[in-house]
């Protein structure tokens, strides 16, 4: 019997995979800290003997290298991805034994990268499940566009036919595993699927339901921004990315964390925004990790900006540190725990007040209405906004700082997260700010004028 056991990493939205037949096992697309995939495969009672990367990934730093090296497993990944490592090099139609009762076929499915690989995994003769890596994902594909614009187009109609090769070769009942799409910036489009077969993608996903020219221009019209620290992932992953050092950071008194903040080092109040909004140390950002918390410090630090810590515990911030090793942040410069009061030291903490878009209808029919700041994504925008709101996207906002007007500043976005994170981005360079931590689909409710796309039903 073959076992596939997932390994969630929810802050990136990705997975990787672990299957055995209870005595060996092969790893697909392990993160970074791969302790996670021997503690599963000590539980399982199994010896990992190979570990295979589906393409040189995007969105985090992997831990195939390390990992293969320490247990002693064969790391294969395709043999035209230029690493500066030992590797085995895989073919299209490939077959790869691992053990005496599975075997792994090597499919060649371009379009998220030109090099990527799909592999199906054989039992008893027959395909039992297909590990997609950013083919294939559930309800969607992976994105086309992270190697650049002259590769986009390509890649796109090289995806469908990725797709198109995998329901065409494996039968209807083969499980599909992907790495990407369960909130990865990777997948094109969002999926809140869980679970898949080919048969069910086959029946509902796009790449398999449209003819090519309408899913490539469905495609390439729904892609929004990616994070900026993308860019950084595939050359630490092709040259070999060093091993993890997760031991804590030494940790800084009042003093060293206000002469860190003064010389334009990043210190991250790790808590909630609700907790941030009451009470926080003058120059401090806030990236809770009760959200997407690698994802957009990843977006936003500057790449190379020391980063300190702050967390009301040592496991908060280990857990922080975990996230960021993912990415490629390796060592936090320091770290303090505690309370605001105890960052401070003799200096007050700084807050701000957190609303709801009741309390901003409000404030705009008064006789000095504030700057309402948006900032969603372009493709969220585009379905809805608050008619006279400033919109700059998230990512945008230290680039474009200088056109927001200095009045009083109403942060918004989709549900909250964001908002505080902006919010504390213009608390800490001066300015009046309130977050609103509330859902965008209230607003009308709340009586704000909004302006909606033109083939908005009347009365929606």
């Amino acid at each position: 019997m073959i076992t596939v056991l997932p390994i969630d990493t929810p802050g990136l939205g990705d997975r990787s995979y672990l299957a055995h037949d209870g005595e060996v096992a092969l790893v697909v697309d392990p993160q970074r800290d791969h302790d996670r995939i021997l503690e599963l495969a000590e539980a399982a009672g199994v010896r990992i003997t190979h570990v295979f990367e589906s393409h040189i990934h995007n969105d985090y730093v992997t831990g195939g290298y390390r990992l293969a090296r320490a247990v002693g497993a064969r790391y294969l990944l395709n043999a035209d991805d230029p690493v500066a490592f030992e590797h085995v090099g895989l073919r299209d139609g490939e077959i790869v034994e691992i053990g005496r009762r599975m075997r792994v076929r090597v499919l060649h499915t371009p379009g998220h990268t030109h090099t990527h690989l799909s592999f199906a995994l054989e039992a008893d003769g027959r395909p039992r499940a297909v590990f997609t890596g950013g083919s294939l994902l559930y309800g969607s594909t992976g994105r086309p566009d992270l190697l650049g614009p002259d590769h986009t187009h390509p890649l796109a109609h090289a995806q469908w036919h990725s797709a198109r090769r995998l329901a065409a070769e494996l039968p209807d009942e083969t499980e599909v595993y992907p790495t990407h799409g369960f909130g990865s910036f990777c997948s094109a489009t969002q999926s809140d699927g869980t679970a898949s077969t080919i048969g069910r993608e086959r029946r509902t996903n796009p790449a398999l339901t449209a003819d090519e020219a309408r899913y490539v221009d469905e495609l390439l019209a729904g892609l929004d921004a990616h994070p900026a620290y993308y860019a950084h992932m595939a050359p630490l992953n092709s040259a070999g990315p060093a091993e993890v050092d997760l031991s804590p950071p030494a940790e800084a008194d009042p003093a060293e964390l206000r002469r860190r903040i003064e010389d334009g080092e990043w210190v991250v109040d790790l808590r909630t925004g609700t907790a941030f909004a009451a009470g926080h140390l003058a120059g401090t950002v806030n990236v809770g990790l009760d959200g997407q918390f690698v994802t957009y410090l990843g977006w936003l630090l500057p790449w190379g900006t020391p980063v300190t810590l702050l967390g009301e515990t040592a496991e908060d911030v280990a857990a922080a540190q975990r996230e960021l090793v993912r990415i490629g942040v390796d060592r936090p410069a320091a770290m303090a725990t505690g309370k605001p009061e105890d960052w401070a030291g003799d200096e007050p903490v700084r807050s701000f007040p957190r609303a709801g878009f009741a309390d901003l209808a409000a404030a705009l029919a008064s006789p000095e209405p504030p700057v309402v700041l948006d900032v969603r994504r372009t493709r969220e925008r585009a379905e809805g906004y608050v008619t006279g709101s400033v919109h700059i996207p998230i990512h945008e906002v230290l680039d474009r700082i200088h056109e927001i007007p200095s009045r009083t500043v109403w942060v918004h976005c989709a549900g909250g997260y964001r908002a505080g994170v902006v919010a504390s981005l213009l608390d800490a360079r001066g300015f009046d700010v309130v977050a609103i931590d509330d859902a965008f689909t209230s607003a009308r409710a709340a009586g704000l004028p909004l302006s909606l796309p033109p083939t908005t039903p009347p009365g929606r």
